[in-house]
This record gives structure tokens, C-alpha cells and sequence, in this order.
């Protein structure tokens, strides 16, 4: 049974936007995982690193916008909100 409550009214999509993870290219998932292990002495290399391979996924269409800005939300604390002055 669905539950209303789980999607946007509005867009009628998954509130839980966890599913944007799904089929993520290895690249990315390596690089991910290199981030959340990394030591705290290489923290902000890793950090970089994501962000590269995340820009370099959205650019080589192998990842949407949406998928993008949902990954550096979630692991470099990025708003697409922020950016926006």
C-alpha cells in the first residue's frame, strides 16, 4: 500500500530521495566510499576528489543534475540554494 505521507504532493516523487544513489557509475561510488572512510588527515583531499568526480559524472552525463546536486548535499553539505545570490 502506498503512504501518501512518503511523496511531495507537488512533484509526486519520493520525498526519501535516497533512490538518486541507484546506478551510480564505480568512479563515483569508489570515490564516495574513499571519502566517508578517509582519514582525518586527508579529509579535505578526499573532499575535493568527490567533488571533482562528482562534477566530472554530471558533465559526462553519466549522472543527472538532480542526482549531482543530491550527492553534494549530502556528502560535501553543498545547497544549490546557497550557491544561488
Amino acid at each position: 500500500m502506498i503512504n501518501k505521507d512518503d511523496y511531495d504532493e507537488i512533484t509526486g516523487l519520493p520525498k526519501d530521495k535516497s533512490y538518486l544513489e541507484a546506478n551510480l557509475p564505480a568512479f563515483l561510488l569508489t570515490s564516495i566510499e574513499q571519502y566517508i572512510n578517509s582519514p582525518d588527515n586527508i579529509w579535505d583531499c578526499r573532499y575535493c576528489e568527490l567533488q571533482s568526480d562528482i562534477n566530472v559524472a554530471e558533465v559526462d552525463l553519466q549522472i543527472t543534475s538532480e542526482q549531482a546536486w543530491y550527492l553534494r548535499e549530502k556528502y560535501l553539505g553543498i545547497k544549490k540554494e546557497d550557491l544561488l545570490i
